[in-house]
């Protein structure tokens, strides 16, 4: 069960973020509703939800998932693999948040990178994605704190998307949803998966808090396909934030 979670709320500079969709640039007004529709959601499943305050140099800041892992034992601070986003990590305000539950905070140090996004969690195991922003040396110096902690973790191949939860989500009792190149990844032929079509790929990112699915607007065959697993389903739209390449997962750190 989950317990707390950490947001930040989007700055005005959100339209300068990092991006590979070509949707546009994201309307701050639009995206601020919808980050307090998500906070409103994320409160309905029972967690405490800290909120901090937006920053205007980081346009990507809004995504908290990338700059941690929060896990049972430990808090692990990443190292971004995008440049621009690589000071988020020690942003002071971040640090204090994080003290304020973990006596332990751990780093990934330089040649390392990671983003947490490429991080899924499995009970007690981590499965990390190797991608364009999370690198070999990255994934190793996290499976080595993992394990010093008595948590454990795997490199998982990847091709084609930004992040390994891009097309991943673990739903809890061996559910997971899977999009694009993870429907016939090896690593995860043991579970019990939900397929989630090209058209709906962004769909795939969906987060389980404490018996709900939190799932994106606009994605009516992955809803239907977790409510037939018999979930409760919250719906909210992250429309602004798909334009910056964010899903629901980037918008908190859940412990």
């Amino acid at each position: 069960m989950f317990k707390n979670v950490i947001v930040r709320v989007p700055s005005k500079t959100i339209s300068e973020g990092l991006t590979s969709a070509d949707e546009g640039k994201p309307i701050y007004e639009k995206a601020l509703v919808q980050h307090e529709n998500y906070v409103s959601a994320l409160t309905k499943t029972g967690v405490n939800v800290t909120v901090l305050g937006p920053e205007d140099d980081f346009p990507d800041s809004c995504f908290v998932e990338d700059v941690a892992l929060c896990t049972s034992k430990c808090a692990i601070i990443t190292r971004p693999g995008a440049l621009s986003r690589r000071k988020e990590a020690a942003l002071p305000d971040m640090l204090e948040a994080l003290q304020k539950f973990y006596d332990t905070i751990e780093y990934i140090e330089d040649p390392g990178t990671i983003e947490a996004g490429d991080i899924m969690m499995v009970g007690d195991h981590f499965y990390i994605g190797l991608s364009a922003r999370t690198n070999e040396e990255g994934a190793k110096q996290m499976i080595a704190i993992l394990e010093k902690h008595g948590l454990s973790g795997q490199m998982v191949e990847m091709k084609e998307m930004l992040h390994l939860k891009t097309g991943l989500a673990y739903l809890e009792n061996n559910n997971l949803l899977v999009a694009g190149e993870f429907k016939t990844a090896p690593e995860f032929k043991d579970f019990n998966k939900i397929e989630v079509e090209i058209s709906e790929a962004y769909g795939a990112n969906c987060i389980w808090m404490n018996g709900y699915v939190i799932v994106p607007e606009g994605y009516p065959n992955v809803q239907q396909k977790i409510e037939a697993l018999g979930y409760k389903v919250l719906v909210v739209d992250t429309s602004e934030y798909r334009k910056i390449d964010g899903g629901l997962s980037c918008l908190s750190l859940r412990f």
